[in-house]
């Protein structure tokens, strides 16, 4: 194995969304992780019961721009 290739680790405290902190090693470069979603907040862990926060307006610029597409909606057959 070579020597010199693998990332130096340290330790480092995460603090989730609702404010538990924990300590563990990692290679990132700062003191604190600060999480702005995790599994008790993000919808894919919690059956989409979440909501996301819209940070800096993009889900709403998005939602705006694409209101008026319908991809995927079938038409009601004529009768």
């Amino acid at each position: 194995m070579k020597s010199d290739i693998h990332p130096a680790y340290k330790m480092i405290k995460v603090v989730m969304t609702d404010g538990t902190e924990f300590m563990t090693r990692s290679t990132y470069e700062g003191e604190t992780l600060n999480l702005d979603i995790d599994p008790k907040t993000h919808p894919a862990w919690t059956g989409g019961s979440a909501q996301l926060l819209d940070r800096g307006g993009r889900l709403s610029r998005f939602n705006s721009r694409f209101a008026g597409l319908s991809f995927g909606k079938k038409d009601a057959p004529a009768s």
